[in-house]
């Protein structure tokens, strides 16, 4: 049996020169949009189980395919600096998996979920001004269990 119309999970089959038209016939209607220099823009295509990938597709002028990449690695989190723009950390892995604002310090913690064999999530922490004051790993509260619910009863 052949489903038609099922959006495909990445971007593996598409070629360079591809049109956007191609591209949302394969990937179906992208999740963000950004401005690249020189007047084409970038696809976010988040994916997976609780959005574990994020698909990122480069489009030139004319709006046809230049490359794409898995962007959410710890090869890419590492290189995040203290300093960042915000707009940029959005560029660069798309929408977080969540966002929370902490009023007293003035911060907003955004967690991304990533593949890895480890239940943990990358968090950005952007000040009020708009710009990463820290980053780090955390446990991810998806592989959280509540002990309540274990077999060991006493």
């Amino acid at each position: 049996m052949v489903l038609a119309g099922c959006a495909g999970y990445d971007p593996g089959g598409l070629m360079p020169g591809a049109t956007v038209s191609t591209i949302t016939e394969r990937m179906g209607p992208p999740t963000g949009e950004y401005p690249l220099p020189g007047g084409g823009k970038r696809l976010e295509y988040a994916r997976g189980p609780f959005g574990k990938h994020t698909y990122m597709l480069d489009l030139d002028a004319q709006g046809r395919l230049s490359g794409w990449q898995q962007v959410l690695t710890e090869a890419r989190f590492n290189a995040v600096m203290v300093g960042t723009p915000g707009e940029q950390i959005l560029f660069e892995f798309g929408h977080p998996a969540q966002q929370q604002h902490i009023g007293r310090q003035h911060l907003t913690v955004w967690s991304y979920r990533y593949w890895t064999p480890f239940c943990q999530w990358f968090q950005v922490s952007v000040g009020d001004d708009g710009k990463v004051v820290e980053t780090g790993y955390g446990i991810d509260p998806m592989c959280d269990y509540n002990d309540h619910d274990s077999d060991s009863r006493t």
